[in-house]
C-alpha cells in the first residue's frame, strides 16, 4: 500500500476519465453523504464484467448508480444487474443514472431492503459476478452469500477493503476494521477461491470461485 502512493492512485483515476452521466451520479453520491467507488475501481469493475461476459450480476449497495453504470457498461447487452439497497431514494437516483446512460429499464432489477434479508431470496449458482459495497461489518456474511450465488468461475468483488488505511494499522481493533481483516484473511486462505487484492480506489478485493 505504501508503494502505491497518492500520485499513482490519481493517475489510475484519471486514466479512463468519466462522462457527464458518471460525474452527475458521483455528485449525487457526495450530496447524499455516501462514498462511491473511485474511477479506477469503476473501470476495473467494467473490465471484469466484460472479461467474464457477465449476463447476471448482483450488487450489494446500489448507492446513486456510479458502480452500476460501470458494471452495466461491461456486461453483455442482454445482461441484468440485480441491485440491493436499504434506501429506496438512492435507488431512484441510480435508476435515473442508468436511464441517462441509455440503458433500458429491464437491464436493472432494483430490490429495496437490507442485503442480508434480500440475498437469501436470490437463486443459487446463477450469477457471474457479485459486487459488495455494503456494510463492512457484514462482509463475512456477504462472502458466504456470494459463494452460494456464484456459478463456478464466477467472481466476487469487495470495495473499500483498505478502509482508508485502517486495514494496515494493527492497533486499530474496532469491529468494522476487524471484520474487514477477517474477510481478507478468509478470502486469501479459502481453497474455494482464487484471490487478488487490487490497489484501485480504496482497495478492491476480488476472487474467482473455483
Amino acid at each position: 500500500m505504501s508503494e502505491f502512493g497518492p500520485a499513482r492512485a490519481a493517475l489510475a483515476d484519471t486514466f479512463v476519465g468519466e462522462d457527464a452521466v458518471l460525474t452527475y451520479a458521483r455528485a449525487q453520491s457526495a450530496r447524499t453523504g455516501i462514498r462511491a467507488i473511485g474511477p479506477s475501481g469503476g473501470a476495473c469493475l467494467r473490465l471484469l464484467a466484460a472479461a467474464l461476459g457477465a449476463k447476471a450480476v448482483a450488487e450489494i449497495g446500489t448507492g446513486t448508480g456510479v458502480s452500476g453504470v460501470y458494471l452495466l457498461r461491461g456486461m453483455r447487452s442482454d445482461g441484468v444487474l440485480t441491485t440491493v439497497d436499504s434506501e429506496p431514494v438512492r435507488q431512484q437516483l441510480a435508476k435515473e443514472a442508468y436511464q441517462a446512460a441509455g440503458f433500458a429499464a429491464n437491464r436493472a432489477r432494483f430490490i429495496p431492503g437490507r442485503a442480508l434479508e434480500v440475498l437469501p431470496r436470490l437463486a443459487d449458482g446463477q450469477y457471474d459476478l457479485v459486487f459488495c459495497d455494503g456494510d463492512p461489518a457484514e462482509s463475512g456474511a456477504y462472502l458466504e452469500e456470494s459463494l452460494r450465488l456464484l456459478r463456478p468461475g464466477g467472481m466476487v468483488c469487495f470495495e473499500g477493503v483498505f478502509q482508508e488505511g485502517r486495514l494496515a494499522e494493527p492497533e486499530l481493533q474496532d469491529p468494522r476494521t476487524r471484520s474487514v481483516r477477517d474477510l481478507v484473511r478468509d478470502v486469501r486462505e479459502s481453497d474455494a477461491l482464487l484471490p487478488a487484492l487490487l490497489p484501485v480506489s480504496d482497495g478492491l478485493l476480488c476472487a474467482v470461485k473455483r
